[in-house]
């Protein structure tokens, strides 16, 4: 099929119908969260205590952290009733039922990086419930008063840490992605299924599935707005980010955990740890993953030294999606290239950004205009009201499969070759040491396409 012929109908309304009933937050439970405001939630359900645990203290942690407080804290205005946005002269702030328990860190400098944030807003937890070490997240988990857990460590240990968590009956925020390799994809579906038995409940850092503008543009797409879907687009091109150089005294896994992003052990590579976000909003308009990675190209020709570990700066990979949709995504790491950050899709009788505009060949042009607060906020607020409410919501399956969709690009770029979806997900290759300890661990060797094989 070329990419200008119309799709096969039933094979795309069979995908929606799919997508519809078994996406863990998809426009039903996206919608369903949406309803219930944070504050109405609290009201109308048994107003459970948040008592948050933090795995991983570094900006991400501390940031969801903050996030998490700040989407639990009522704003009331002298006239307007209440607000969960910025702070208006005269207002009142009263913090709803919300605490920060227990920190746990592989690093003290970070744990205590964290705690002095946290204590300038008046937020002071007990020294007896911070851990440090590899082993700090089952100390975390084994506090009785932590009820929410987020998980901010590198994606390397986040399958065995929400595993533990949901296994000790917490409710979890997982920043994305869900994991670096298949086995650990196969984990984090496993904790979903878990979580369910146990009632509990999980987010994912997948933060677009929780805005308004999204979940309405892609609702209008699939009820048809622009006909049979042709093919897909997404992108992730932006700037190198942050870096951390080795200091004297550090071994080579401490390094590397302190400069996590650089090494596919621990991030999955910028195709799975930053472009998930796209790769996971094409999943959700199609309803479904891909079949297979059909090909890609990629490499490493500007961050070659030892500080960018063996990662790769870009990425091009062709998705083949049911139906025989292809799904065309970039990602890039490059300084002083243009940036472009977004999704697209083509149908048969129009296009949409996905985000906030329908633009059919023929008719009126639709967009979203609404102001929307924060979605760092809202994915916490959406998981607190679902759980007040009595049904916490599991987003463990979409962001597995939007991980894996990232694993298997990588590995099509990394190899050269097409990588099916089902074979993939057979894979036991396990990135990383064997046993976590502080030592030696050489820089992997950069992956070069024709000779390097996935197992």
């Amino acid at each position: 099929m070329t990419m200008n012929e119309p799709n096969n109908k039933t094979k795309i309304d069979s995908s929606r119908r799919r997508f519809l009933k078994h996406t863990s937050l998809g426009l039903v439970g996206a919608a369903a969260a949406a309803e219930l405001p944070f504050v109405h939630a609290a009201e109308a359900a048994t107003d459970i205590e948040v008592k948050i645990g933090l795995i991983g203290c570094g900006g991400r942690g501390t940031g969801a952290t903050l996030d998490a407080v700040g989407a639990a804290t009522k704003v009331i205005y002298p006239q307007s009733g209440y607000h969960t946005e910025d702070v208006a002269e005269g207002a009142k702030i009263e913090k709803k039922n919300i605490k920060v328990v227990a920190l746990a860190d592989l690093f003290e400098d970070r744990l205590d990086r964290c705690n002095q944030q946290l204590a300038r807003l008046g937020i002071d937890v007990p020294k007896k419930t911070c851990f440090t070490g590899f082993d700090a997240y089952k100390k975390l988990v084994a506090v009785p008063e932590v009820n929410y857990v987020i998980l901010a460590t590198p994606p390397h240990f986040r399958p065995m840490q929400l595993k533990a968590a949901v296994e000790a009956g917490k409710h979890v925020f997982m920043e994305k992605p869900g994991a670096v390799d298949v086995p650990g994809v196969r984990m984090v579906m496993e904790a979903g299924e878990i979580a369910k038995q146990k009632g509990v409940g999980i987010a994912a850092g997948t933060q677009r599935r929780h805005m308004k503008s999204y979940q309405e543009t892609i609702k209008r797409i699939q009820d048809g707005a622009i006909g049979e879907i042709v093919y897909a687009k997404c992108y992730w091109n932006g700037g190198q980010i942050w870096v951390i150089d080795r200091k004297e005294g550090w071994s080579d896994v401490e390094w590397q955990l302190r400069n996590w992003n650089y090494f596919t052990w621990l991030s999955g590579d910028h195709i799975v740890e930053q472009h998930v976000h796209n790769l996971d909003i094409m999943n959700w308009v199609l309803g479904t993953h891909p079949v297979r990675a059909v090909s890609g190209l990629g490499g490493r020709q500007v961050r070659i030294g030892d500080r960018h570990g063996h990662i790769f700066d870009h990425f091009a990979v062709e998705f083949e999606y049911p139906g025989g949709i292809s799904m065309f995504s970039q990602s890039r790491q490059i300084n002083g290239c243009r940036g472009m950050v977004g999704e697209a899709i083509v149908g048969t009788d129009g296009t949409s950004n996905c985000k906030d505009r329908i633009e059919p060949n023929e008719g009126e042009r639709w967009r979203f205009r609404e102001r929307e607060s924060s979605a760092y906020k809202k994915e916490h607020e959406d998981l607190i009201a679902s759980i007040r409410a009595g049904n916490p919501i599991n987003e463990a399956q979409a962001v597995a499969e939007s991980t894996m969709t990232g694993i298997i690009g990588r590995e099509a770029v990394y190899s050269g070759q097409a990588v099916e979806w089902d074979a993939a997900m057979k894979s036991t290759t396990r990135l990383g040491p064997e046993e976590y300890k502080f030592g030696p661990y050489p820089i992997p060797p950069v992956a070069m396409p024709g000779k390097y094989k996935f197992t």
